[in-house]
């Protein structure tokens, strides 16, 4: 199974790049030509295919309880992260929903498609030790979404678990967002087995891995009882990953 994996591992990366490369002009040419909601086709392509890419892998990837969501507002997706993995289904799955990222400054340069779209694509990017600005910048991204009724999807861990455990809460972010859409639906998602593919960081990837992504009811959040509703959801995400 190892030496299997040196050799699958390079062709996952290599059509993983690929497809970056090539999705890069074509979200510029999409997004210059014909506007924001074809460019959100387009993005959904893209992790259409970087989804694909993990099936070199012999990934096997389950949606359980995944429905047609409303289209016409904003919906907060909560999910809890466990590595980069998460990111490509969720965006196809969710896609109708045209979700939009808070993702951390430095995905924001150099890294073709991901970097354009987090800057052109209605997501924002934030430095996470400037809490102000950063405060500012959410909020103004959320009018954003409520003007367009695109949907967010946001990791409150703030950073990856590498061991599975789903880490508490950092609530200042959703926070944010209630102050400029209170009566946003939220809908959490768990994410289960996407960090073992990475195998602790090693080059070589694991294969074989299933991993799972279940939606869970859609309800509201009030921002007067934020942290006790946020560790509800903390404790339904853990007893999906049972």
């Amino acid at each position: 199974m190892t030496l299997l994996s040196y050799l699958l591992t390079p062709l996952f990366f290599l059509f993983f790049g690929l497809f970056l490369v090539l999705f890069h002009p074509l979200q510029v040419i999409t997004r210059n030509l014909f506007g924001a909601r074809a460019h959100d086709h387009v993005v959904a392509a893209l992790n259409f295919c970087l989804t694909g890419c993990l099936y070199i892998l012999g990934t096997r990837l389950s949606f359980h309880h995944f429905k047609a969501l409303p289209t016409d507002r904003p919906i907060l997706f909560i999910c809890n992260h466990q590595s980069m993995w998460d990111i490509p289904p969720a965006i196809w799955m969710l896609r109708k929903n045209r979700p939009k990222y808070i993702a951390k400054a430095s995905l924001a340069k150099n890294i073709p498609s991901i970097s354009y779209n987090l800057k052109y694509g209605g997501s924002v990017a934030i430095d996470r030790k400037n809490t102000e600005e950063s405060k500012a910048k959410i909020e103004t991204f959320a009018e954003n979404v409520a003007k367009n009724n695109f949907s967010i999807v946001i990791y409150p861990e703030g950073t990856r678990s590498r061991n599975g455990k789903v880490a508490p809460f950092k609530q200042g972010g959703i926070e944010s967002i209630l102050n400029v859409i209170p009566e946003i639906d939220v809908v959490p998602i768990a994410i289960k087995n996407t960090g073992l593919i990475d195998n602790n960081g090693k080059f070589n990837k694991r294969l074989g891995i299933h991993a799972s992504f279940t939606m869970l009811p859609i309800r509201k959040l009030r921002k007067v009882n934020c942290t006790i509703e946020l560790e509800k959801i903390r404790n339904e995400i853990i007893n999906c990953l049972k």
